[in-house]
């Protein structure tokens, strides 16, 4: 038996990884967002007090690697009489680490706006959380797309350093078989076209995006 004919008796074992790497890159991205757009949220309009405590958090996750995070959550928490599963451990891993890029994206952006629109939109008697939600928000995200994008990429890749703290996603599927079977390359090729074609329908649903951004003027304001 070939080592190709090894891995497609195995491809179970490979699709289980898969769907459990797309489960956690999937509700772990929507937390991460969600953050990030409270983080951006809170920063708007907020009182130094509120500021820097966010941008020292921020800041502070930019700087640590993701491999470290996840381990302080799984293995570290255990010291404060807080325990996590592994799976948990890193979607929650995932989730604040690329919440606090997106906000550093958001808030960005969020900068270049001219201020005539928060005034014209004051004078028009909208609050904090309308003006926010239903003016700033639609147009940041929608221009913040390429980078959105690459942050999703990104995070895509990060569900690989989860086999670390022993949950069971993709890279533990093709780590499994490379072990049993002794065919590294094989396994590990299959894992990247995972990869890839997840990467590819991405790449096309932003740039569907796009399309929608140019017809609705987004990209001009």
């Amino acid at each position: 038996m070939s080592n190709w004919e090894i891995l497609w008796s195995a491809r179970d074992q490979f699709w289980s990884g898969f769907f459990s790497t797309m489960e956690i890159f999937g509700l772990s991205i929507s937390a991460a967002f969600l953050i990030g757009c409270g983080m951006l949220y809170l920063l708007e309009g907020s009182r130094p007090r509120l500021t820097v405590p966010l941008r020292v958090v921020i800041d502070g996750m930019r700087m640590l690697p993701f491999l470290i995070l996840a381990y302080l959550l799984y293995y570290g928490l255990p010291a404060f009489d807080i325990r996590l599963d592994a799976w948990w451990s890193g979607v929650g891993a995932l989730a604040v680490y690329h919440g606090c890029y997106f906000a550093e994206i958001f808030r960005g952006t969020r900068l270049t706006f001219p201020p005539g629109q928060v005034e014209a939109a004051k004078a028009h008697g909208f609050t904090k959380g309308k003006m926010f939600f239903r003016l700033i928000l639609p147009q940041i995200v929608m221009q913040t797309r390429p980078l959105l994008g690459n942050q999703l990429i990104y995070a895509l890749k990060d569900t690989a350093f989860l086999v670390i703290i022993t949950v069971q996603e993709l890279t533990a599927a093709a780590n499994s078989l490379s072990g049993t079977y002794f065919i590294p390359t094989e396994a590990f090729i299959v894992v990247i076209g995972f990869y890839w074609a997840v990467s590819v329908v991405m790449e096309i649903i932003i740039k569907q995006c796009g399309r929608f951004s140019a017809k609705r003027g987004f990209d001009n304001v």
